[in-house]
């Protein structure tokens, strides 16, 4: 869930004039780090699939895909921000909440 929030909020191919790639290394944007997200809660519920054989299926990625669309409905329930430009880096979310709220 962390490497989703943070693809959502942090992460961002960047690209001078030339078109020269500008955050091609991790150095070049912030990294999601344990510390500076939130807490966590996590249940399963299994339900075998009903078109394999074996009843399996894959999983590996489901806490980072649902993890952006989470983020951003956040937004929209909490400011009713309902577009913003990806990623949603910290600049981009406070300037939407000042429009949003007519700060």
């Amino acid at each position: 869930m962390v490497q989703g929030i943070g693809q959502c909020l942090l992460e961002g191919a960047t690209y001078s004039e030339d078109a020269k790639l500008l955050t091609a290394s991790f150095m070049d944007y912030a990294m999601p780090r344990a510390d500076n997200m939130p807490s966590f809660d996590f249940d399963t519920r299994n339900v075998p699939s009903t078109t394999n054989a074996m009843g399996i299926k894959g999983a590996g990625e489901a806490g980072t895909i649902g993890a952006c669309p989470a983020v951003i409905d956040a937004l929209d329930r909490a400011c009713g921000i309902r577009h913003i430009e990806m990623p949603t880096s910290p600049h981009r979310i406070w300037s939407a909440i000042q429009n949003a709220t007519g700060n």
